[in-house]
Formats: C-alpha cells, sequence, structure tokens
C-alpha cells in the first residue's frame, strides 16, 4: 500500500476514527468532504455577496435524472419568518440564528404548469417514481450546494424536522400544489467558539459491499463502531449512548418520527398522488 500524507492520515482518522488508514492519498476536493460537520452556531454576520448564487449554480450542475429538474429551493431571510419556521421544526435555535435558511423542495408543480400551458397531459407526475425523482433530485443538488458553501468557508446543518409539519411549511412559504419540503439547510458563518466536529461514520465493511450484499461481518463491527461512537458523545458532553441505540430511539415506534409518520397523508393533500 502506497504511504499517504499526514492530512489524509488524519482526515480517514476524524471520520473513522484514529488508526484507519486511507487506502491511497486524497485529493483536495475528498479532504474538503472528510471534513464535512454540522455546525449549529452562528455568527450575526450576513453572508458575503454571491455565496449564495455559486451555491445555486452548483446545486444546478447535480444530475437530474431525465434532466426534469424536479425541485426548487427557497431562500429565507426574514428574521419573522425564519421563527415561526423554527417553531414548526421543534424550536431549532440554529434556524433563526443563521442569515439564511434554504428550503429545499420536491417541485413537481412546474412541469405541471407547463404541460396545462402547451396542452399535454402529465399523467407521469402522478405516480410514485417520479416524486421519488424529485427528493432524490433535491438531495444531489443540496450537496452540491453544501460542497460550494463549505469550500466558501461557511457553515451549514440540514434541517429534516421543517417535514414535522409540512402543511404550515407549505402555507408559510405559499407553495402551490405538487410542492412539498424536502427538508432546510440553515447557513451563515460558524460561530468558532462554539466547536463542531467531524463525526464518526460507520466503517467501509458495514456499508461498502462488493458484488454482493454481505452482512456476515457486521455485528462484529458494529460493536466496535458502538463504543467509538459512545466515546464521541461523551467528548461532546452528551449521553454516551451507542449509535444502534440511538438509531433505534429514532424508529422505535411511529411517534418517533415527530409527526412525520403522516407525511404520506400531506402529500395527498398537496396534491400528489404517489400511484
Amino acid at each position: 500500500m502506497p504511504s499517504v500524507s499526514a492530512a489524509s492520515g488524519q482526515a480517514w482518522g476524524r471520520r473513522y476514527g484514529m488508526g484507519v488508514v486511507p487506502h491511497r492519498e486524497a485529493d483536495d476536493v475528498t479532504l474538503g468532504l472528510l471534513a464535512h460537520k454540522s455546525v449549529r452556531a452562528f455568527l450575526e454576520d450576513p453572508l458575503p455577496h454571491g455565496v449564495i448564487e455559486n451555491a445555486i449554480a452548483a446545486a444546478q450542475s447535480a444530475s437530474s435524472s431525465s434532466n426534469l429538474q424536479a425541485w426548487s429551493v427557497i431562500a429565507v431571510e426574514d428574521s419573522e419568518r425564519k421563527a415561526r419556521l423554527s417553531r414548526l421544526a421543534g424550536e431549532q435555535a440554529h434556524i433563526r440564528q443563521a442569515p439564511v435558511l434554504l428550503v429545499w423542495l420536491v417541485d413537481l408543480a412546474r412541469i405541471r404548469r407547463i404541460g396545462e400551458s402547451e396542452g399535454v397531459p402529465t399523467e407521469g407526475l402522478d405516480y410514485f417514481d417520479t416524486f421519488l425523482v424529485g427528493a432524490i433530485d433535491a438531495a444531489l443538488a443540496a450537496q452540491n450546494a453544501v460542497v460550494s458553501l463549505e469550500a466558501q468557508g461557511l457553515g451549514v446543518v440540514y434541517i429534516g424536522a421543517l417535514r414535522n409539519q409540512p402543511e404550515a411549511v407549505a402555507e408559510e412559504l405559499a407553495l402551490p400544489p405538487l410542492t412539498t419540503v424536502a427538508f432546510g439547510l440553515s447557513v451563515g458563518v460558524p460561530d468558532r467558539s462554539v466547536p463542531a466536529h467531524v463525526k464518526p461514520r460507520l466503517p467501509q465493511s458495514v456499508m461498502f459491499h462488493r458484488e454482493r450484499y454481505d452482512a456476515s461481518a457486521e455485528r462484529t463491527d458494529l460493536t466496535h463502531y458502538d463504543r467509538q461512537f459512545a466515546l464521541f458523545q461523551r467528548d461532546q458532553g452528551l449521553p454516551g449512548r451507542t449509535w444502534s441505540v440511538t438509531a433505534l430511539s429514532r424508529v422505535r415506534h411511529a411517534d418517533s418520527l415527530h409527526g412525520r409518520d403522516r407525511l404520506r397523508q400531506a402529500l395527498s393533500r398537496a396534491g400528489f398522488a404517489l400511484k
């Protein structure tokens, strides 16, 4: 195995745990990706001019299934609107604190409007796969935007809790039928006095398969990861719960989804047939 730089070794160590050695030298883009962390404390500083537009250009450069580009994004900067959205997302303070909240949408309304304008049927929008295309497109686009924003020195954190009350979010943002919130993204200048840390991920042996799915070593490797994750939690001043316990607590009951158990009904009311 070829030798790698200290920077690559440290990046892998932070992501997977010390002692995990990369197979080859990481390029600058990969090093940036390995350094990703969720930032939940922001300065009041406004964003530098043009950074959001750069990020949206990066987002629009992501792959799009059949080039449908079935997503949209809303930049929310108004403090009162951010406060209302924060309440809908469980009072997450960083939504109010960050200067910009990007709300990423599954947007099939645009194609429906084009079809109506051109007198062309759009029955394909009524099927679940087309909704899934919009959700995947939105996720790919947002992650491109995250890479751009972090490269410009900004911090971000995803806000899945905007799906807790999708109808109320839709009303707040004047969403038309056939659009719905996928997730939010708080963006701002990180407050370095409240450090964010790279969270260890599952080992590749658990996530990465070759040729066929193979979970034969999963239990042993998960046990090691659970110990590492619990130590990380304690280092952050949090209860030293394992990853397995934490993950299971998020899916134990319908109530664990914090309102998202009724998402299918909300989508139906928003006009998604999901056949």
